[in-house]
């Protein structure tokens, strides 16, 4: 099914381009001091990868925006200058040849001031992000609406827009982040629809890498389903490479993200005969770790029930038994593996996994006795009528 897309307008940021229908990039920012450039670059070089697309620097000292030069030099993404209030941080960044400025032109000063940034972003090509937060709205909006509810998010975002086109600029990309994720939801959509402009998703201090990751896979998750939004970040307190996965997996659960293998699981019940948490576990990390880029939907099933055919719309997958467990290709049982050997096998079928297989025009093993059935031993035949001949539980049981 094809999944909707607001149009926006194109951004460029360095060679990646936020908006006009290019994918989804994702975003970290990194939490080194960025004066200290080689510990920077080296926090750089960790979240891309991870897969960041491009990453944000904070400046807030003269000492920062000394460094720009040697940091866009040494790093293998666009990079982003975090910047408030001080606009000769901005005109260094630029000068330095950063490829955006998150910065909103109305907290700058005098309109001067405003005009010189917005000129020189404008010559050099480099496009801004006005990126309002609730925790820093303008105190004449929170005196208007009483705290930071979307409208006022709205308001703000549309106040520097004003500032952003009155001086014929208009190379934005916005984002309203709020630590609610309703509240969020709801700016962002006011935005959308009232503006043709990339968007930048995030919920802003969302806290742990627990709850933070629950909070913005409800927010960027609600809005990305839509068809909002063109680069996001998740704002985590963790790591910043934590950061990005969490990222990816966002988009990945929603068949938007960049190709790589997807795992479903089953969530194991009463009716479950083998250790599905370690094969999950271990088939994770396997993946994680040689990151593969074929886009594969992977199903690991507990048992009959939520093997084959509840996961038939998986490229491959196992369900468990006692002891070993069906692999399946396409919904279609091919061959029975013990259990121990269930995780390389998923991971040799993703390795070979080529043209055929995807089309599923691919040979599938014949399932009746003796050419290639799953096997049977006497300890299953040994099983009472609610269990099938290879020990797992009959697919005519409430599914769950």
């Amino acid at each position: 099914m094809e999944r909707p897309r607001r149009s926006s307008r194109p951004v460029q940021v360095g060679d990646v381009q936020i908006g006009g229908g290019a994918p989804i990039s994702v975003q970290t920012m990194t939490v080194s001091k960025t004066h200290e450039v080689e510990t920077t670059l080296n926090e750089i070089e960790r979240v891309v990868d991870a897969g960041a697309d491009i990453v944000r620097v904070a400046v807030p000292r003269p000492e920062d925006a000394d460094a720009l030069d040697d940091i866009v030099q040494g790093a293998p993404v666009p990079i982003v200058a975090d910047i408030h209030f001080n606009y000769q941080y901005a005109l260094k960044a630029i000068e330095a040849g950063i490829d955006k400025v998150r910065i909103n032109p109305g907290n700058i000063g005098k309109r001067e001031w405003e005009r010189e940034v917005l000129q020189a972003a404008k010559e050099a090509g480099v496009p801004i992000r006005i990126g309002v937060n609730s925790g820093s709205l303008e105190e004449d909006i929170l005196d208007k609406h009483g705290y930071p509810k979307p409208q006022a998010l709205f308001e703000s975002a549309m106040r520097h827009v004003e500032v952003c086109t009155r001086n014929n600029f208009e190379d934005i990309v916005i984002s309203v982040k709020h630590s609610d994720p309703y509240m969020m939801i709801q700016a962002y959509r006011k935005v959308a629809e009232e503006t043709d402009y990339p968007l930048h998703l995030g919920v802003t201090e969302s806290g742990s890498l627990d709850t933070g990751t629950v909070k913005s896979s409800i927010g960027l998750g609600a809005l990305l389903a839509d068809g909002i939004g063109d680069t996001i970040r998740v704002s985590l307190a963790a790591d910043p490479v934590e950061e990005v996965k969490v990222g990816h997996r966002i988009l990945k659960s929603l068949g938007i993200g960049r190709p790589g293998v997807n795992i479903i699981a089953c969530p194991t019940c009463g009716r479950l005969v083998g250790d599905l948490f370690t094969v999950v576990e271990e088939v994770e990390e396997a993946i994680a770790e040689q990151n593969f880029d074929k886009n594969l939907d992977v199903a690991l099933m507990g048992c009959a029930v939520n093997g084959p055919g509840e996961a038939e719309g998986a490229d491959l997958g196992v369900s468990l038994g006692r002891g070993r467990a069906h692999f399946f290709k396409h919904g279609e049982v091919v061959d029975t593996v013990p259990e121990d050997e269930i995780v390389d096998t998923v991971l040799e079928a993703i390795e070979n996994w080529d043209e055929e297989d995807e089309s599923g025009d691919g040979e599938t093993a014949a399932t009746s006795p003796g050419d290639g059935a799953p096997a049977t031993d006497e300890a299953d035949t040994e099983e009472d009528a609610s269990t099938g001949a290879t020990g797992v539980t009959k697919p005519d049981l409430p599914t769950s």
